[in-house]
């Protein structure tokens, strides 16, 4: 009876020639049903088939030459089981380990080793038959390549991607990989989507600036020698035109840009400068450029646009289907549209340049300063602007790359600022996904340019360490809008801070000002909460009374919902006003003062007032419509 110690095992194990016919008996080394001889351990059934058994202790394998393979019985990690180099999969039992954290099945390392000693049987993909073990390369003239496992996972220096498992061509001394698939790559691609002329390969040792996305190319490249280009063979392939999530409109990819044509150089995404004579993707109606790689970076950002006419109609969207049909206009140097008939209402509208009272827009749900459109029947006023707003558009966002549609009438969260918002909003009518965009999100471009800032500022989705310049707070893990030149920084939803606002305490207006114009010392108050106000933060002014406050004093909660609007709720059997007092009733659902928002009882002699924080569960109506998000 021959016994085997194993180190595995504390048990000795005995060898068995013969099956076990009364269960299935797994190996406890490589997982499989054990079908013929094994050693088995009688005390606690431990099983090893006869070749996981006698497997070395050390293994000297010839795709991994830099070290020797130990054989392990559990994984050496203390944070689980790693991934097979040979098969990418789980091991779970026994591995071979290398101290480069390198590792293989038992089984895996035995059938790589099979691979070069000719003995085939195990062997499933065939073309691995004819990959020689070591070759000379003309794109590396130093050394010979030899045919071993990618485990500093290098990128192959012709097509610039990283393949993490399988066999590559390496030189261990110079960190020079090729994949087989890019030994020999092909002498001529042609593709007419991308480019009119075909592209040539040049194996040559040379580093070159590619032409198509301006990055640093080595070895091989690919000629245009019709438009004198040389890139990366996988930039061949770059789409012409995308949709970008950081654009709103398509852009398309451009060799070069002329200077003159572009207003900024700056990258739409990292910000950092663009090199006008080497490929990148660009907006010729808004001078919009982005880097290639930043454009591409991640594939959830764009999508491609398969025609130029595609792209036209793209450009398009809106324009087709206008907000409003025209009534009446007058000629005074240009074409003034004074009366308009605007989907989102049932009368005419007209131009009134008489700005008085505290009118209230009911797209944007923000004061009306400059002229607009008001209805002659009813309390209904638009902004010029939020009336030429257009019905379909495309916006900045990571979720929504087809076109959104303009609804009017909607009590919403908005899904980029957060903020509770009633008026206009960009509906997204994707199935299941029920996005709204307010109207202010939907119009922001990249960059930004703030009355706050002398410098343009770019959005960044999260930029920690610094305060931010309106409010104070600290800007880790939100999105901000920051100045590349310097360390000025401002909270995506203080960006929105309308310039001019009123608040029940003071009868003006109030302008927004910045702690460039703080002339005041630290000792002055907010004369809402009567803190202190940062000498060193946005704060809002009445120059005529002399009185300032903060900015979330003045704004509260809800500054995005229009005042004076009427509501129904479940809750009370009478119709509801918005309304913001100035003496702070108490709340008749939680008894504390409203000092924000509130709904109101339009019955004098019912007296009901409630925050709107204490009526909103999503039970609140506006009147006039059923657009409740």
């Amino acid at each position: 009876m021959e016994v085997l110690r194993h180190f595995s095992h504390e048990h000795p194990l005995i060898f068995n020639e013969e099956r076990s016919h009364e269960s299935e008996v797994y190996c406890s080394a490589c997982g499989e049903l054990v079908l013929g001889p094994r050693f088995s351990c009688m005390e606690c059934g431990f099983h090893l088939d006869k070749n996981c058994a006698e497997a070395p202790d050390v293994m000297n394998h010839p795709f991994h030459r830099k070290h020797n393979l130990e054989l392990k019985a559990s994984s050496p990690y203390d944070d689980g089981s790693p991934l097979c180099g040979f098969c990418n999969n789980i091991c779970w039992n026994f591995l071979y380990h290398c101290s480069c954290n390198l590792d293989f099945h038992i089984k895996c390392a035995f059938l790589s080793y099979k691979v070069l000693k000719n003995d085939f049987r195990d062997l499933q993909h065939l073309k691995c038959l004819e990959l020689p073990l070591e070759i000379n390369h003309p794109c590396h003239r130093h050394h010979s390549l030899f045919l071993q496992f990618n485990n500093d996972h290098l990128p192959c220096q012709i097509c610039q991607e990283t393949q993490h498992e399988g066999l590559v061509y390496c030189c261990s001394i110079c960190k020079f990989v090729l994949h087989t698939g890019c030994v020999s790559p092909p002498p001529i691609i042609e593709d007419p989507s991308t480019h009119e002329h075909p592209f040539t390969r040049c194996l040559k040792n040379l580093s070159f600036n590619c032409d198509a996305c301006g990055t640093l190319g080595n070895y091989v490249s690919y000629n245009c020698l019709t438009c004198s280009l040389m890139v990366h063979k996988k930039c061949i392939t770059l789409p012409r035109f995308i949709k970008s999530i950081w654009h709103d409109h398509p852009i398309s990819h451009n060799y070069f840009v002329v200077d003159n044509e572009c207003t900024t150089h700056d990258c739409g995404f990292c910000h950092e400068d663009v090199n006008m004579e080497s490929g990148s993707y660009y907006c010729s109606k808004c001078k919009f450029i982005i880097h290639v790689n930043c454009a591409l970076q991640d594939a959830r950002w764009y999508y491609k646009i398969e025609s130029k006419d595609k792209v036209n109609a793209m450009s398009a969207v809106g324009a087709l289907d206008p907000s409003f049909v025209v009534i009446k206009t007058i000629k005074i140097g240009e074409e003034i549209y004074v009366e308009i008939k605007h989907f989102s209402h049932q009368h005419n509208l007209v131009l009134s340049d008489e700005v008085k009272d505290r009118r209230y827009c009911d797209g944007c749900s923000q004061l009306i300063l400059t002229s607009f459109y008001g209805c002659l029947e009813c309390d209904f006023f638009l902004h010029k602007y939020c009336a030429r707003l257009p019905k379909k558009k495309q916006v900045i966002s990571l979720y929504h790359q087809d076109p959104l549609s303009l609804i009017p009438h909607c009590i919403f969260k908005c899904a980029l600022c957060r903020f509770m918002r009633s008026g206009f909003a960009y509906k997204c009518e994707v199935y299941m996904c029920n996005d709204h965009i307010c109207v202010r999100c939907a119009e922001i471009h990249l960059p930004y340019i703030s009355q706050g800032h002398k410098h343009p500022i770019h959005f960044y989705p999260q930029l920690n360490g610094l305060s931010c310049n309106a409010c104070g707070g600290s800007t880790d893990g939100v999105s901000i809008y920051g100045c590349k030149t310097c360390s000025f920084a401002v909270h995506y939803q203080c960006i929105l801070a309308p310039q001019i606002a009123w608040h029940e305490g003071d009868k003006h207006f109030l302008t927004l000002r910045y702690h460039e114009d703080n002339d005041y010392s630290e000792y002055h108050y907010c004369d809402i909460c009567e803190e202190k106000i940062s000498p060193n933060t946005w704060f809002y002014h009445c120059a005529i009374c002399d009185n300032s406050a903060h900015l979330h004093c003045v704004l509260g909660d809800y500054p995005f919902i229009k005042r004076g609007r009427t509501f129904i709720t479940n809750d009370h059997q009478h119709t509801l006003i918005s309304v913001q007092k100035a003496h702070h009733p108490k709340c008749c659902k939680c008894g504390e003062p409203c000092f924000d928002l509130a709904l109101e009882c339009l019955e004098e002699e019912c007296k009901y007032i409630s925050h709107w924080r204490c009526d909103s569960n999503y039970k609140i109506l506006w009147k006039d419509s059923k657009n409740l998000v």
